[in-house]
């Protein structure tokens, strides 16, 4: 999806610059001049802001190596992962697990940051749209892998607060906050990070997850 935004925009800079050749190309900012064309088409609407558009160095340096077709370099990579890693903000209270079954409701939620819901409105965490969470279900996405037996299959199956679970548990919760931590340019949405889930719900999502309880690790 953002590839194809990328190219329409292109498509479009491309236009503008062929039209406006006649004049002067050499003083014309491809950039820039993108940028003009995303602010005249879009417009705050409800609680969806214009300013959603704007990135960050993480995106533009993945977006630059998606058009170009090729990985980022390592070097670069590894700089973008440690920046995001120092974002994330890890449970204030040191407690990681919430509730399974509030975390199951807001994996299957896919609602919320549109122009038509409330600013007070809880956001879902949509993860069904990328992953596999339980092994009854009929449709959900696969750009991400299966999360079904998710703790079991990494040895959390007695204690997920357990010292021998400290090194999943920290890792989950970076990942949902903050998954370019971990991948630059991972697909994964920057959960908490871009405050689409809040802290509470963050711990939801962990429990699901990573509690033995919990329908993903039956």
């Amino acid at each position: 999806m953002e590839k194809q935004y990328k190219i329409m925009l292109s498509v479009l800079a491309a236009t503008a610059i062929v039209a406006g050749c006649a004049n002067d190309p050499g003083l014309i900012d491809l950039d820039k001049l993108t940028a003009n064309i995303v602010k005249a088409s879009f417009r705050d609407e409800g609680i969806v802001k214009v300013s959603v558009l704007d990135t960050d160095e993480t995106n533009r340096a993945c977006s630059a190596a998606d058009v170009a077709g090729k990985p980022l370099d390592d070097a670069t990579a590894n700089a973008l992962q440690e920046a995001n890693l120092k974002t994330i903000k890890w449970p204030s209270d040191g407690k990681f697990l919430g509730n399974w079954k509030a975390g199951e409701a807001l994996a299957q939620n896919g609602r919320g940051l549109t122009w038509t819901d409330k600013a007070d409105t809880p956001n879902g965490g949509n993860c069904y749209n990328c992953h596999q969470i339980d092994k009854k279900e009929i449709s959900f996405g696969t750009i991400g892998p299966s999360l079904y037996n998710y703790g079991k299959l990494r040895g959390v199956t007695d204690d997920p607060n357990s010292p021998a679970a400290k090194a999943i548990v920290e890792y989950t919760w970076g990942k949902i906050w903050n998954a370019k931590a971990y991948s630059a340019c991972s697909n994964m949405p920057r959960a908490g990070h871009m405050g689409i889930l809040n802290e509470a719900q963050v711990r939801d999502i962990m429990a699901l997850l990573l509690d033995p309880k919990s329908p993903v690790n039956q």
